[in-house]
């Protein structure tokens, strides 16, 4: 089984992106399922209904989410029945809509797509680590085949997340930082293992967001509106995902970048 993952999807530029490029790169790598991480897809903050549909008409087979899945409201009254769309298992269960997980059928398998959110400099959640042992004594019962979405911001507890559960599961690849790690590889048990994907939108952005507004923001120290950057360049960052189709177990997982200094090779 292969499988396409892209990495945070930030404003029109994103989106844009993702139309453009997502058919191309599902013609020259034919993953059997493709994730795409759209928390920032609309105006750089969560994700309304008509990205959401575009993303899988585009081919995303799931779209997973972040700390801003609620900043655009209009996922309130969609969530609920979007059972593409994930949001992190370990937000509050039993107080907010939507779900943590998924597992989608490809031919004659079954893969799990599951969403964390780390708690390191992050907003309050439950545990990942005890949430995703609760979530895999389910899923199990259906397939070996399961790939994790950790949105987190310290590489120190993506990495814990990923040895705790090397042999467990797939592939765990760290979304929420917006800049692309150069440490895709297999832990010893077998889970692929990336620190972040990375992002897909402005190019000439800091982390997307209009550079003066940040610069700005760390000369003055004063409250500063961050803007999505929509009039330069254009990137998408993502990761292809071998998986061996009897364990379960990982056999490669490569970066893909695309911008003016990594143009699209067919």
């Amino acid at each position: 089984m292969r499988l396409l993952f892209v990495g945070d999807v930030v404003g029109d530029s994103g989106q844009q992106m993702i139309k453009e490029y997502l058919p191309k790169l599902k013609r020259k790598f034919h993953p059997q399922a493709t994730i795409v991480n759209g928390e920032n897809a609309t105006k750089g903050r969560g994700i309304n209904e008509s990205v959401y549909k575009a993303f899988l008409q585009t081919g995303a087979d799931v779209v997973t989410m972040g700390n801003h899945t609620w900043d655009n409201r209009d996922i309130q009254d969609f969530i609920g029945g979007a059972k593409k769309l994930i949001r992190p298992a370990n937000f509050s269960a039993n107080q907010v809509p939507g779900i943590g997980h998924t597992i989608i059928n490809i031919n004659q398998q079954k893969l799990a797509v599951i969403d964390l959110q780390g708690r390191v400099f992050m907003s309050p959640s439950d545990d990942p680590f005890a949430v995703v042992q609760d979530i895999l004594e389910e899923v199990k019962k259906e397939t070996d085949f399961i790939f994790i979405d950790f949105h987190a911001e310290t590489t120190s507890e993506k990495e814990a997340i990923a040895w705790f559960l090397d042999g467990q599961v797939s592939a765990v690849v760290g979304t929420h930082t917006h800049v692309p790690t150069n440490d895709a590889r297999i832990l010893p048990k077998g889970t692929a293992f990336m620190s972040d994907v990375g992002m897909t939108g402005p190019y000439d952005g800091i982390l997307g967001m209009k550079r003066e507004n940040v610069i700005g923001r760390f000369l003055s120290q004063m409250p500063t509106r961050f803007e999505v950057d929509e009039t330069g360049r254009k990137t998408l960052s993502a990761c292809v995902i071998d998986i061996d189709d009897k364990t379960g177990h990982a056999k490669k997982i490569f970066p893909v970048l695309i911008n003016d200094d990594h143009p699209f090779m067919d």
